[in-house]
């Protein structure tokens, strides 16, 4: 029983617990959200829902884990940088410089060989997106200008820096990479393309590569750095209390600008994975909104409670009921009842510290009363001891 409650009280428990209510409250939501669209066939959509990637049986699955590997970057350069104090809402910069960067090496490096082609349009990716995360870092650590507002306005300027590098003649390195039309004509090299290993026969039929499997070793690999390092531990220390670091020797600064750095590099390496997916690679066109990928990575982080392993799950599990709100079209659907239920689960997401609190409370409580049970007893215990004493 003490094993038990000592489980209960943990911190790892009580922040999966909140993460799962979050998501509860969200789907049930959504389920309203379906019986007033469609109450004939709300029960059996959302059945189809909750099955998620299983619909479609393996390619399914392995679809589920394509979609997850952007949100999981993006997840983690957001998380990261929550750990440390910083907001970076500049993912979605970030991500395009480093899909662009990955692109062009894609297909002007055509005579490196694979692996080391893709490796290096990859860390191509990492260091273009590390690099446009380092002026709102800089910004932030030297002149105190909000990370939000720089980070933002980065967004674009990453966006339109990459659209005139397609469509203005002196940038171009050739001109057969972009067509008048502003899309993607040559495919990259086929030395640049991720290859799918072992995953193609777990899930045939599916876009899934070994992507996945880099972004999930990310992850772990962050997770010890903060959590088993110096270098993670003064990042964190300056994230929760400035002044007491620069007491104990901190460089605020330079944590600063090394915090926006990695979450950059993160999000970089994010459309580096994504664009060199495919038989051909991912084709970029000029684009007048900014990339999703890059917000979606927001929510995220909230519901993985910034923790990186906790953003491997959350991702997977939007990607899951996103590929399950494909198969929900076969039912008399709008297409957009899954993006309003996958927008509940990200709302209430953001709930999900408040839901943490709540079941601190809770366990509190039942804490408090199980130590005044105890002590109630201890003192029957000692008064019926000395009652039989004075009887002798």
């Amino acid at each position: 029983m003490d094993k038990l409650r000592r489980i209960l009280r943990s911190t790892g428990f009580v922040n999966a617990s909140s993460s799962v209510l979050a998501i509860l409250v969200g789907l049930v939501f959504g389920f309203v959200i379906m019986l007033i669209s469609n109450p004939a066939q709300a029960i059996q959509g959302f059945g189809i829902i909750l099955k998620g990637g299983f619909s479609g049986g393996a390619r399914g699955i392995g679809q589920t884990l394509y979609y997850a590997i952007p949100i999981i970057m993006t997840g983690l350069s957001v998380g990261f940088a929550f750990k440390t104090g910083l907001f970076n809402i500049g993912a979605s910069g970030q991500f395009t410089v480093g899909a662009f960067t990955a692109i062009f090496i894609g297909i002007k490096l055509n005579s490196l060989p694979a692996p080391l082609h893709w490796i290096i349009a990859l860390l191509g990716a990492m260091l273009a997106g590390g690099l446009w995360a380092l002026i709102p870092g800089l910004f932030k650590a030297y002149l105190n200008v909000n990370e939000v507002i720089s980070s933002i306005m980065m967004n674009y300027i990453g966006l339109f820096a990459v659209n005139y590098a397609i469509k203005h003649p002196a940038l171009k390195t050739a001109p057969t990479i972009f067509d008048t039309t502003m899309n993607l004509t040559s495919n990259t090299a086929p030395t640049s393309i991720l290859p799918k290993s072992f995953l193609s026969y777990l899930f045939p039929g599916s876009t899934v590569n070994i992507g996945i499997i880099i972004a999930i070793l990310i992850a772990v690999f962050m997770y010890f750095v903060l959590n088993k390092t110096t270098f993670g531990y003064e990042l964190k220390a300056c994230g929760y209390n400035k002044h007491a670091s620069q007491y104990a020797g901190i460089s605020e600064k330079r944590s600063i600008v090394l915090s926006m750095v990695i979450a950059g590099a993160l999000s970089g390496l994010g459309g580096g994975l994504v664009y060199l997916s495919g038989p051909n690679g991912r084709r970029y066109k000029v684009l007048d909104l900014l990339l999703a990928d890059g917000f979606a990575g927001i929510p995220v982080a909230l519901l993985g409670l910034n923790n990186p392993l906790g953003i491997i799950f959350a991702g997977i599990f939007i990607a899951f009921i996103t590929i399950g709100g494909e198969y929900l079209q076969s039912l008399d659907f709008v297409v957009e009842i899954i993006d309003i239920i996958t927008a509940a689960i990200i709302f209430f997401s953001a709930f999900a510290l408040v839901f943490r609190g709540f079941i601190q409370k809770m366990l509190k409580a039942e804490e408090l009363a199980v130590s005044l049970d105890d002590n109630h007893s201890s003192l029957r215990r000692q008064n019926s001891g000395k009652e039989t004493g004075g009887e002798k």
